[in-house]
């Protein structure tokens, strides 16, 4: 691993602790912090000619692993070149993680002319999918990742964004990164409810089963 450890490297980290070996983007100027630590940490990227391609790239290696897809973007219109994939995946419940920097802290819509700079990047990616959050120190967004990992596990697969500050991602990280999050339990229904459907349905002289979203 290189010997410069930032938060981008520890979030690299995260995400091979939860199984994440395979992403799929284009580097760009801000997010070079989130490739660094990419392949001392076991994840192989695909470079695709355009975010979109990675989203639906990413979209369909969820599909058909049953894992969680990755997508690596830079700020501005790289996220929104993927905002198709990702309304694709929030409307067909597919798990994908999307990772994007963003402004400094401090300048959140502050019309500075920073590149790539938009009015409310995050809330315009909070549109399309599950949700969109921005940590605002290295360990929010290490644990951003453990968290989403963890509530797949548990709730509706569907995509997330996390927007990290430049500032936070380029941030040194000195000690471990914590491993992944106990995961939460599925919900399931109590044993006696189960033989209550059952006898139910038994009894049935014409049982009607709706089964979906």
């Amino acid at each position: 691993m290189s010997a410069r450890r930032t938060t981008g490297t520890a979030m690299a980290e995260a995400l091979a602790a939860n199984g994440a070996d395979l992403a799929f983007g284009i580097p760009g100027t801000h997010n070079l912090e989130l490739y660094r630590g990419m392949a001392a940490s076991g994840i192989r990227h695909v470079v695709t000619r355009h975010e979109q391609g990675a989203g639906y790239a990413a979209d369909g290696y969820a599909r058909v692993t049953g894992r969680p897809g990755l997508v690596v973007t830079t700020s501005g219109p790289g996220l929104m070149n993927a905002m198709a994939a990702m309304g694709t995946a929030y409307a067909d419940s597919v798990p994908l993680l999307v990772l994007s920097p963003g402004v400094p802290t401090g300048l959140e819509r502050a019309d500075y002319g920073w590149l790539h700079e938009m009015k409310d990047q995050r809330a315009a990616a909070d549109a399309a999918v599950a949700r969109s959050v921005r940590p605002g120190t290295p360990a929010q967004a290490v644990d951003a990742v453990h968290e989403n990992f963890a509530r797949w596990a548990a709730e509706r697969p569907r995509p997330v964004h996390i927007e990290v500050p430049l500032d936070v991602l380029e941030a040194p990280w000195d000690g471990e990164v914590p491993g992944p999050w106990r995961a939460p339990h599925p919900p399931a229904p109590s044993r006696a409810a189960v033989t209550e459907a059952l006898g139910l349905l038994s009894r049935a002289a014409a049982p009607v089963i709706v089964y979906g979203d």
